[in-house]
Protein backbone atom coordinates (compact mmCIF):
# COMPACT_ATOMS: atom_id res chain seq x y z
CA UNK A 1 0.00 0.00 0.00
CA UNK A 2 2.92 2.60 0.61
CA UNK A 3 4.44 1.68 -2.57
CA UNK A 4 1.26 2.61 -4.38
CA UNK A 5 0.95 5.79 -2.39
CA UNK A 6 5.09 6.72 -3.50
CA UNK A 7 3.52 6.03 -6.87
CA UNK A 8 0.43 7.96 -7.13
CA UNK A 9 2.58 10.96 -5.90
CA UNK A 10 5.40 10.22 -8.25
CA UNK A 11 2.56 10.41 -11.06
CA UNK A 12 1.22 13.58 -9.99
CA UNK A 13 4.08 15.16 -9.63
CA UNK A 14 5.63 14.58 -13.29
CA UNK A 15 2.23 14.46 -14.68
CA UNK A 16 2.57 18.61 -15.42
CA UNK A 17 6.52 17.53 -16.81
CA UNK A 18 4.82 15.31 -19.77
CA UNK A 19 1.42 18.04 -20.55
CA UNK A 20 1.82 19.15 -23.88
CA UNK A 21 2.05 22.96 -25.08
CA UNK A 22 -0.52 24.27 -27.55
CA UNK A 23 0.67 26.74 -30.15
CA UNK A 24 -1.79 29.44 -28.46
CA UNK A 25 0.18 28.62 -25.45
CA UNK A 26 2.92 30.58 -26.85
CA UNK A 27 2.16 32.90 -29.32
CA UNK A 28 0.97 36.04 -27.42
CA UNK A 29 -2.18 37.36 -27.13
CA UNK A 30 -1.71 40.53 -29.23
CA UNK A 31 -1.06 38.28 -32.18
CA UNK A 32 -3.47 35.31 -31.25
CA UNK A 33 -6.30 38.45 -31.37
CA UNK A 34 -4.90 40.97 -34.08
CA UNK A 35 -7.66 43.83 -33.11
CA UNK A 36 -7.86 46.43 -30.69
CA UNK A 37 -8.65 44.25 -27.38
CA UNK A 38 -11.30 45.31 -24.96
CA UNK A 39 -9.96 47.35 -22.35
CA UNK A 40 -11.35 50.01 -19.18
CA UNK A 41 -9.36 52.62 -17.94
CA UNK A 42 -10.06 55.49 -15.47
CA UNK A 43 -9.54 58.44 -17.41
CA UNK A 44 -7.39 62.10 -16.29
CA UNK A 45 -8.34 64.26 -15.09
CA UNK A 46 -12.12 63.24 -14.18
CA UNK A 47 -12.06 59.73 -13.16
CA UNK A 48 -14.46 58.67 -16.30
CA UNK A 49 -14.29 55.50 -18.02
CA UNK A 50 -12.89 54.85 -20.72
CA UNK A 51 -13.46 52.11 -23.44
CA UNK A 52 -11.93 50.37 -26.71
CA UNK A 53 -15.78 50.97 -27.39
CA UNK A 54 -15.07 55.41 -26.83
CA UNK A 55 -12.46 55.48 -29.57
CA UNK A 56 -12.75 57.02 -32.70
CA UNK A 57 -14.01 55.27 -35.65
CA UNK A 58 -11.76 54.97 -38.92
CA UNK A 59 -8.54 56.66 -36.85
CA UNK A 60 -5.21 54.91 -36.34
CA UNK A 61 -4.56 53.81 -32.72
CA UNK A 62 -1.03 54.30 -30.72
CA UNK A 63 -1.81 52.46 -27.57
CA UNK A 64 1.41 53.17 -25.15
CA UNK A 65 1.58 51.25 -21.96
CA UNK A 66 3.67 53.51 -19.45
CA UNK A 67 5.03 54.60 -16.03
CA UNK A 68 4.80 58.38 -14.75
CA UNK A 69 7.99 57.42 -13.28
CA UNK A 70 9.93 55.86 -16.13
CA UNK A 71 12.79 58.17 -17.57
CA UNK A 72 12.12 56.78 -20.36
CA UNK A 73 8.17 57.29 -20.94
CA UNK A 74 8.80 60.69 -20.52
CA UNK A 75 11.14 60.89 -23.14
CA UNK A 76 9.26 59.22 -25.32
CA UNK A 77 5.91 61.52 -24.33
CA UNK A 78 8.04 64.39 -24.92
CA UNK A 79 9.37 63.50 -28.49
CA UNK A 80 6.05 62.39 -29.29
CA UNK A 81 4.44 66.12 -28.05
CA UNK A 82 7.56 67.75 -30.33
CA UNK A 83 6.33 65.85 -33.37
CA UNK A 84 2.88 65.99 -32.43
CA UNK A 85 1.97 66.81 -36.69
CA UNK A 86 2.81 63.44 -37.65
CA UNK A 87 0.40 62.47 -34.70
CA UNK A 88 -2.54 65.09 -35.26
CA UNK A 89 -4.75 62.38 -37.15
CA UNK A 90 -3.71 59.09 -34.61
CA UNK A 91 -5.75 58.52 -31.46
CA UNK A 92 -2.92 58.18 -28.53
CA UNK A 93 -4.09 56.33 -25.25
CA UNK A 94 -1.31 56.03 -22.59
CA UNK A 95 -1.64 53.16 -19.79
CA UNK A 96 -0.78 52.35 -16.53
CA UNK A 97 -1.36 50.08 -13.71
CA UNK A 98 0.28 53.03 -10.77
CA UNK A 99 -1.29 55.36 -8.60
CA UNK A 100 -3.95 57.47 -10.21
CA UNK A 101 -2.51 61.04 -8.04
CA UNK A 102 0.81 60.04 -10.57
CA UNK A 103 -1.20 59.84 -13.43
CA UNK A 104 -2.53 63.05 -12.92
CA UNK A 105 0.61 64.99 -12.13
CA UNK A 106 2.33 63.51 -15.32
CA UNK A 107 -1.10 64.82 -17.62
CA UNK A 108 -0.61 68.01 -16.20
CA UNK A 109 3.04 68.01 -16.11
CA UNK A 110 3.00 67.59 -20.11
CA UNK A 111 -0.39 69.72 -20.57
CA UNK A 112 -2.26 66.17 -22.41
CA UNK A 113 -5.72 68.15 -22.12
CA UNK A 114 -4.18 70.72 -24.78
CA UNK A 115 -4.06 67.11 -26.92
CA UNK A 116 -7.65 66.35 -27.49
CA UNK A 117 -6.91 63.07 -29.50
CA UNK A 118 -4.45 62.00 -26.47
CA UNK A 119 -6.02 59.86 -23.65
CA UNK A 120 -4.54 58.87 -20.40
CA UNK A 121 -6.22 56.67 -17.67
CA UNK A 122 -5.23 53.98 -15.04
CA UNK A 123 -5.78 50.42 -16.22
CA UNK A 124 -6.59 48.97 -12.86
CA UNK A 125 -6.56 45.17 -13.68
CA UNK A 126 -3.67 45.98 -15.82
CA UNK A 127 -5.18 43.92 -18.44
CA UNK A 128 -3.17 45.72 -21.70
CA UNK A 129 -0.01 44.82 -20.05
CA UNK A 130 -1.04 41.35 -19.60
CA UNK A 131 -2.44 41.52 -23.31
CA UNK A 132 1.01 42.84 -24.42
CA UNK A 133 3.01 40.75 -22.37
CA UNK A 134 4.61 44.11 -21.45
CA UNK A 135 8.27 43.63 -19.66
CA UNK A 136 9.43 46.78 -20.40
CA UNK A 137 8.42 50.52 -20.39
CA UNK A 138 7.21 52.07 -21.90
CA UNK A 139 5.37 49.50 -24.96
CA UNK A 140 3.98 50.76 -27.56
CA UNK A 141 1.57 49.21 -29.57
CA UNK A 142 0.11 50.48 -33.24
CA UNK A 143 -3.26 49.63 -34.91
CA UNK A 144 -4.29 50.94 -37.94
CA UNK A 145 -7.36 53.04 -39.24
CA UNK A 146 -9.26 49.19 -39.08
CA UNK A 147 -8.52 48.39 -35.49
CA UNK A 148 -5.74 46.19 -36.91
CA UNK A 149 -2.92 45.38 -35.05
CA UNK A 150 0.72 46.51 -36.80
CA UNK A 151 3.46 46.35 -34.75
CA UNK A 152 4.64 46.11 -31.37
CA UNK A 153 8.17 48.47 -29.59
CA UNK A 154 9.15 47.53 -26.66
CA UNK A 155 10.96 50.16 -24.69
CA UNK A 156 12.25 53.89 -26.18
CA UNK A 157 11.87 54.05 -29.97
CA UNK A 158 12.06 56.54 -32.32
CA UNK A 159 8.88 58.93 -33.47
CA UNK A 160 10.20 57.89 -37.15
CA UNK A 161 9.58 54.54 -36.56
CA UNK A 162 6.33 54.75 -35.02
CA UNK A 163 5.24 56.94 -38.04
CA UNK A 164 6.46 54.12 -40.40
CA UNK A 165 4.50 51.42 -38.51
CA UNK A 166 1.32 54.36 -39.00
CA UNK A 167 1.89 54.83 -42.44
CA UNK A 168 2.34 50.96 -43.74
CA UNK A 169 -1.31 50.13 -43.52
CA UNK A 170 -2.32 53.56 -45.03
CA UNK A 171 -5.13 53.48 -47.70
CA UNK A 172 -3.43 55.50 -50.86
Amino acid sequence: MKKLAILAVIFCLTLPACAQTTQADTIPKYKQFPTVPAFTLIAVPDSTKFTDKDLKKNRPLVLIMFSPDCEHCQRETKNILANFDSFKKVQIVMATPLDYSNIKRFYNDYKIADYPNITIGKDNVWFLGNFFQVHNFPTIAVYDKEGQFVQLFEGSVAVEKIEAALAEKQQP
